[in-house]
């Protein structure tokens, strides 16, 4: 069975979007390495935020590895993140543009999908939910509280009113985009 988020192209370059200012910035670091010493710091940082596996891996390109061995381990937002560097370092061209931001509309449907497969029982799109949803619980504000649903959503609560209870107009529009797109797959 193939995985969620790779089955759906705007998903990876959602997470690339998210990203970028990340990826910019490891990706800046490696060539000018005088800015390697506040990259060791906000990979510090991320460790302690729960990204211990991605810094790993990013400490691991920096000191020069660059084999697909550097992504064993990684989830798949993170290996997102990893290939992009490499890519990066290879062909500037090929980095997420700073400008643009995540579109929720187009994040709907990625996690609708992961929460339709979770929902019958695919193990991987249940284990990258649960991650995304500590990432978002972590995130604080609208985020944290579609996080914390998440579990619900799996489990096939579709009570919009209950489900955004003291979310925001921007995270009760993503949870409204998520539902029409489950309901839109037949997935109740």
């Amino acid at each position: 069975m193939k995985n969620a988020l790779t089955e759906l192209p705007d998903a990876v370059e959602q997470v690339r979007r998210m990203h970028a200012p990340f990826i910019h910035a490891v990706v800046g670091a490696l060539r000018d390495r005088s800015r390697l010493p506040e990259l060791m710091q906000t990979l510090a940082a991320a460790e302690q935020q729960g990204w211990a596996t991605l810094a790993g891996a990013l400490r691991q390109i920096i000191a020069g590895k660059r084999d697909a061995t550097v992504k064993l381990g990684l989830d798949e937002e993170d290996r997102v993140i990893v290939e992009s560097v490499l890519r990066g370092m290879e062909n500037p061209a090929s980095l997420p543009a700073l400008e643009q931001q995540p579109d929720g509309r187009a994040a709907a449907p990625g996690l609708a999908s992961m929460i339709s497969a979770a929902g019958r029982g695919d193990a991987k799109a249940l284990a990258v939910l649960a991650d995304m949803a500590e990432q978002m619980v972590r995130a604080g504000g609208d985020m944290a509280r579609l996080g914390g649903v998440m579990r619900r959503l799996v489990n096939s609560e579709r009570d919009g009113d209950l489900l955004m209870k003291g979310m925001g107009p921007l995270g009760r529009q993503l949870l409204l985009d998520i539902l029409s797109e489950l309901g839109k797959a037949g997935v109740h």
